[in-house]
């Protein structure tokens, strides 16, 4: 479609205008949805709950000694008859 009323000058700077304002909505768009859901974001509270918890429960659990298994004796070999 031509606009015979508009100069090409005029006609070429308002299509970069309009490319540049569609390539900056296309390159802002996801920075603006950069929000976690509470979720993802770090909670001092929790963080201090859950190494206060941890810390309890390494210092109920002692660790168990490791016990040998056992030696086995070797078994009889049995011989067979024709």
């Amino acid at each position: 479609m031509r606009l015979p009323s508009m100069p090409l000058r005029t006609r070429l700077l308002a299509a970069v205008i309009a490319i540049i304002t569609i390539l900056s909505c296309m390159t802002w768009s996801p920075v603006s949805a950069v929000a976690a859901p509470p979720t993802v974001q770090p909670s001092p509270g929790y963080d201090a709950r859950l190494a206060e918890r941890r810390a309890a429960m390494s210092a109920a659990q002692a660790p168990a000694p490791i016990q040998k298994s056992p030696m086995r004796r070797p078994l009889k070999r049995l011989h067979r008859t024709h």
